[in-house]
């Protein structure tokens, strides 16, 4: 049963990967309407709060209760770790490439082991170090960072590694909610009450109001946005945190750009290049490696 259990949590922890690697598709579609950065946080966060709240009260009213006492948990996944990495991700973004923004934000992983080594007591092996360089390198492959190295400047870093620290914390915030007792949707729908909160004024919220409302299509996309790329893959991610370690599931969530990659071949017809197709290879073995 043990082994079922495992399974069924990498299985998760890869539709969450899968998940969030599809955001391209609707960013594309909401930065042709005239949507940004911090205005695509609070879309996001909006839309996820209200689609969690009108299932949690139809599905167990009891999972919105929290103590007070552990409120930090959902403040450290909604604004230290979600607003916090989304300001840093999107400042990168600004400042360099897309596809140096997309390495950078994969130093998440190694923050993730870092931390969790003496907060959760989770050992650093030659086997998780050995994923975590395939992850790492996948990465730079899958993305071609490597011809964009020169763009890396000072500020760039210090963004990116923001970026990666912030991604990487809402494993520890939410691990520190699970072993509270906490179930998955509570956890989901409290990081995006407080994202939205911390998010709102910083972004344009008449400018978002008016996109998202703008046709029955926008309304429904947006409404899609915030459950295929936020509610699903964050509660199934939880879920499957709860049966592994953290360092495990942030290099199995290392799908993401992978799928990313892929869907900007199959459906926006983007290039795809042999480091693409040899970082996709190194980005799988590390995933097989973790789980070995």
């Amino acid at each position: 049963m043990k082994d079922k259990g495992k399974i069924k949590g990498i299985f998760f922890v890869v539709l969450a990967g899968v998940c969030w690697g599809s955001i391209g598709l609707f960013i594309r579609t909401f930065n042709a309407a005239g949507l940004y950065s911090m205005d695509m946080v609070v879309l996001r966060s909006v839309f996820t709060c209200i689609a969690m709240l009108v299932f949690l009260l139809f599905y167990d009213r009891k999972l919105l209760r929290i103590r007070l006492r552990d409120i930090w948990c959902f403040l450290g996944t909604g604004i230290v770790s979600m607003v916090f990495f989304n300001f840093c991700y999107f400042s990168l973004i600004s400042l360099s490439s897309l596809s140096v923004a997309a390495v950078m934000l994969y130093t998440a992983p190694v923050f993730v082991m870092l931390l969790s080594a003496p907060l959760f007591g989770e050992r650093i092996t030659g086997k998780k170090l050995l994923a975590l360089v395939l992850t790492v390198l996948g990465c730079v492959f899958v993305t071609g960072v490597i011809g964009d190295a020169a763009s890396l400047g000072g500020a760039a870093i210090f963004f990116g590694l923001g970026a990666g620290l912030g991604y990487a914390l809402y494993s520890i915030f939410g691990r520190f909610a699970l072993q509270r007792g906490y179930h998955s949707f509570t956890i989901n729908f409290y990081t995006f009450l407080f994202a939205s909160l911390a998010a709102l004024p910083l972004a344009d919220g008449s400018k978002i109001l008016s996109v998202s409302t703008s046709s029955p299509f926008m309304l429904f996309f947006s409404v899609a946005c915030g459950i295929v790329t936020t509610a699903l893959p964050y509660i199934v991610y939880n879920y499957g945190l709860s049966s592994m370690e953290n360092g495990q599931a942030a290099i199995i969530a290392s799908i993401e750009p992978v799928v990313a990659t892929l869907l900007g071949f199959f459906v926006f017809h983007e290039a795809l290049t042999p480091g693409n197709v040899l970082g996709i290879g190194l980005v799988l073995s590390a995933i097989v490696l973790s789980n070995l």
